[in-house]
């Protein structure tokens, strides 16, 4: 059975992806779990809640549980492919105006550049 979408990463105008670098700092099995949790994405979208939560048009965000919190992947979907905007591990019940507009700017960016 084939994906139903790839996974992407976002990339700046210099080449960095900010994601890939956010996930290098975590261990393997924190690593793994958000990893398992893009590929019931991948494999099954679309999804909802528990694993995935819609917080705009165009955004969602990806919500794995790992120790010491949740692990927060906001993505969006273009064509076949999730692109991963913003990660971060939430510490308080509301999504920080800072996480959600840096992922609103970059989404609209990946749009942008696709259209």
């Amino acid at each position: 059975m084939l994906p139903i979408l790839s996974v992407q990463f976002y990339a700046t105008a210099s080449g960095k992806e900010p994601v890939r670098d956010w996930l290098r700092g975590f261990g393997p099995e924190i690593k793994r779990r958000i990893g398992e949790d893009l590929k019931a994405v991948q494999f099954g979208w679309p999804i909802g809640m528990p694993l995935v939560r819609k917080m705009e048009p165009g955004l969602w965000e990806l919500r794995s549980s790992i120790p010491g919190g949740i692990a927060r992947v906001l993505f969006t979907v273009v064509g076949a492919h999730i692109v991963l905007l913003h990660g971060f591990v939430k510490k308080q019940q509301r999504t920080s105006r800072q996480d959600l507009d840096l992922a609103l700017r970059r989404r609209d960016e990946v749009h942008h550049d696709r259209a």
